[in-house]
């Protein structure tokens, strides 16, 4: 039902974005709807939530901040706006205390994702927002009425009814293209190239995926399921520490994770190398090597390798790589085919290009209209960053588009 009074800022999508542009909106003293295309918000958070909601975490701003890849400047200011500490101060609010993990990585206690977000919609819903599920974006008038206010048609998906309403404020978090059935399907960039011709929006990409790899059936009969602990994994000249695990059709985790950009920009096929022993030198590897071995059964005992890394040192051999079996612990080669597809991914890039935006976040062609979370091009591997990342322009969004309305 549209609200008797018509919206001082309309926000489409109900994801952790687009419900904190609404909270802080709201907040400020406007009057708030709520859009979005599913029949409860919030889905996407849900969904992060089945691995122990990683909310944020817990390391230096300096390194916290070169997570995002481009645009530091940018991001720099995103995270001094709402960042770390904020995003805890914040979930203790609702009155969820957080806890930094082993890895450094931030979570609530008993990493209750729906508890949290019943508390967040309980409150979003009592600071006045009004939410309208089952209502799907249609179109944006490209210019504003005489009355500063710009007219938002929604499809409502239940009754096949066309909804016209007006704002002289739009926020749009409607997510990337991972995950579909949570309701970020990723078709927005067709509805918004027909409002704003030319508009960059750049293409959809898997990120935080894994990858398929064409392994040898005698490396899946051992090791598939098995995880690689504590490797180095290096691709396009930059090593990460971290963590695999070999599926049956290919290999995913957070080292490859880290790695994204870098292999998404090689050549194809791209190719990465493993460095199971990280914390050993070759040096040490040869002197613990020394005497005759029968086989890599015989040398992972040695050296103390596991399972998964046994079988792909003893059977996922390349023609052309005769090499010592150091050189081969230290710098395993491993071709990939490709990234497994956008939808099954953890996130994605690709999205509203940086430069149709301005520093508040607002379309540089649509005043009053500000884009915010999965929809502008950015992406930062898991451990908390991708939700900080959401939370940091949700706030921002909402604060600029209170002064937008001189609330601010």
């Amino acid at each position: 039902e549209i609200p008797a009074h018509p919206p001082d800022a309309i926000v489409d999508g109900g994801a952790p974005a687009g419900l904190r542009a609404a909270e802080v909106l709201a907040a400020g003293g406007a009057r708030v709807a709520l859009y979005d295309q599913k029949p409860s918000v919030g889905r996407k958070f849900l969904v992060a939530g089945t691995g122990g909601l990683n909310l944020t975490h817990s390391e230096g701003m300096e390194t916290f901040v070169t997570r995002y890849g481009e645009e530091l400047a940018r991001w720099r200011g995103l995270l001094d706006g709402f960042g770390p500490e904020a995003l805890r101060a914040w979930a203790g609010g609702l009155g969820v205390e957080t806890y930094v993990g082993t890895s450094g990585r931030v979570f609530p206690h008993g990493q209750q994702a729906a508890t949290l977000l019943r508390r967040w919609v309980s409150r979003v819903r009592s600071s006045g927002v009004t939410f309208h599920v089952c209502h799907r974006l249609e179109n944006l008038s490209p210019e504003i009425r005489a009355n500063g206010r710009r007219e938002v048609t929604f499809h409502d998906t239940r009754t096949g009814e066309v909804i016209c309403t007006d704002s002289p404020v739009i926020v749009l978090a409607l997510g990337g293209a991972s995950w579909p059935q949570t309701g970020s399907d990723g078709t927005w960039p067709a509805t918004l190239a027909s409002i704003v011709p030319g508009l960059q929006v750049a293409p959809w990409q898997a990120a935080n995926c894994g990858w398929e790899v064409a392994w040898d059936s005698r490396v899946l009969a051992v090791a598939e399921g098995q995880p690689l602990k504590n490797i180095a994994v290096t691709a396009g000249g930059r090593t990460v520490r971290g963590e695999a695990l070999i599926t049956r059709y290919g290999i995913e985790g957070g080292a490859l994770y880290q790695l994204g950009r870098e292999l998404r920009a090689m050549g194809s096929p791209p190719r990465l190398e493993i460095d199971f022993k990280p914390d050993v030198s070759p040096e040490r590897l040869t002197a613990k090597m020394l005497g005759p071995a029968e086989g890599w059964n015989e040398i992972a005992l040695r050296v103390k390798i596991a399972l998964a890394a046994r079988a792909l040192l003893q059977f996922q051999r390349a023609d052309d790589d005769q090499r010592p079996a150091v050189c081969r612990i230290k710098r395993f080669p491993l071709t990939l085919i490709g990234p497994r597809p956008v939808e099954e991914a953890i996130s994605s890039a690709g999205g509203v290009a940086w430069p149709e935006l301005d520093n508040k976040l607002m379309l540089r062609r649509l005043p009053g209209v500000f884009v915010a979370g999965e929809m502008i091009d950015w992406e930062a591997p898991t451990g908390g960053y991708l939700l900080q990342g959401c939370f940091a322009t949700g706030t921002w969004v909402g604060r600029a588009a209170l002064r937008w309305l001189a609330l601010e």
